[in-house]
């Protein structure tokens, strides 16, 4: 045997018999199972792919659901914005409304507020479409320290003195002065300084109404209405219908039922009613509306409806003041809201159905701005303040 053919390789254990495996073969092996000390597992080349860990998935997740509400939030604050800015387009050509509100120089997450709520009829039957009535009046005091809402109820028939015009109705001085004469004439008569005002148009509430997904309203009682804005094309078929229908109970209503709801004027089957029984159901279909425009379900759709919300009104809160007022709202107990209302006697002067002020108004303007206890109506339809429910 040649010098140079040498019978083993040498390793650092020692010689071993047999011949040197060339580049191809050095680390395979021609069995399945592994023999001898010096047997060697074949190698296998890294997957360039790694699978990431769950930890990796998680924030993954997380992160694309945080652009997302980002996104989603942006575009409801935007289309909400718009809505608001027309709203406040509307405001401004109330002339002179604006003058007459009280300067605020709080928050309204901080600083107790006082905003006058003013749903107005803008009928399109025959003979009122120039009626510029306010046939709704409330104030609103939001209190955020003590987390509360105090509302206060004002009969449209209430008889005081219209600057200008002398003793009328008080939703007559909607008409005569638009809602700067209405600002006004509410402040003399109350008292309280007026920061915001908010003018609904009944006849485009139900738009809002159905934007929402309709309200939830509790009726006191059975109705059956006097025949208004009939829902038949012929006359001889509204000569037949008897009238709007309403059970008692809890009920979702769209728009087109509530503000058929909140303007019925006479209830057959109970002949005692009157206007501050329509002002309590008109009451009631602003605070559901008012309440759903406030719920989550509603904040999520912003991006769909947010500028469709404001077409019914008519404001001068900005849209963070009215954010801020959702946020007030939303953080009030209901269980501890004040409702209250201001009465009188019925009479007519002058042909005209009106309503001679109470006495007791101005101790139930004290209760409402919390200087003293709430004291419930003495009668049926007098003035007088309820915690936790509207007064009916």
């Amino acid at each position: 045997m040649a010098p140079k053919d040498k019978p083993y390789r040498v390793y650092r254990g020692g010689r071993v018999k047999g011949k040197v495996p060339t580049a191809t073969t050095r680390y395979r092996s021609t069995s399945s199972t592994p023999r001898g000390p010096s047997a060697r597992p074949a190698t296998t080349r890294p997957s360039r792919f790694r699978r990431p860990s769950w930890k990796h998935i998680v924030l993954i997740a997380l992160l694309v659901l945080v652009v997302l509400v980002v996104v989603w939030g942006a575009v409801g604050f935007l289309s909400f914005q718009s809505g608001v800015s027309d709203a406040n387009k509307r405001f401004a050509k109330e002339s002179g409304a604006r003058a007459e509100l009280a300067t605020s120089n709080g928050f309204l997450l901080n600083h107790a507020t006082t905003i006058l709520l003013l749903g107005t009829d803008s009928s399109t039957a025959a003979g009122r479409s120039g009626d510029r009535h306010s046939d709704s009046i409330m104030l609103l005091r939001t209190d955020p320290s003590h987390h509360k809402l105090s509302y206060l109820s004002i009969p449209r028939d209430l008889l005081v003195p219209v600057p200008g015009v002398g003793n009328a109705k008080i939703n007559a001085a909607f008409q005569a002065g638009g809602a700067a004469l209405a600002i006004k004439t509410i402040h003399e008569y109350t008292g309280v300084p007026i920061d915001h005002a908010v003018i609904l148009d009944f006849n485009s509430f139900k738009d809002l109404i159905d934007a929402e997904g309709g309200i939830t309203v509790d009726v006191p009682e059975r109705i059956l209405s006097n025949r208004f804005d009939c829902p038949y094309a012929t006359q001889a078929r509204c000569l037949e219908w008897k009238g709007w229908r309403f059970r008692r109970g809890t009920q979702h209503m769209t728009g087109e039922q509530a503000l058929i709801y909140s303007r019925i004027r006479e209830n057959q089957l109970d002949p005692g009613e009157n206007d501050l029984t329509r002002a309590a159901r008109q009451q009631a279909v602003v605070q559901a509306a008012e309440a759903k425009l406030t719920s989550v379900g509603t904040l999520l759709g912003l991006p769909f409806h947010g500028s469709t919300l404001m077409k019914p009104l008519a404001t001068d809160l900005s849209t963070w003041q009215l954010l801020e007022l959702g946020w007030v709202k939303f953080r009030a107990s209901g269980s501890h809201t004040l409702y209250c209302r201001l009465g009188g006697d019925a009479t007519s002067v002058g042909g005209s159905s009106v309503i001679v002020p109470s006495e007791d108004n101005r101790s139930v303007l004290a209760m409402w701005a919390g200087a003293t206890a709430p004291q419930p109506p003495t009668t049926t339809f007098g003035p007088g303040c309820r915690v936790g429910h509207p007064l009916q």
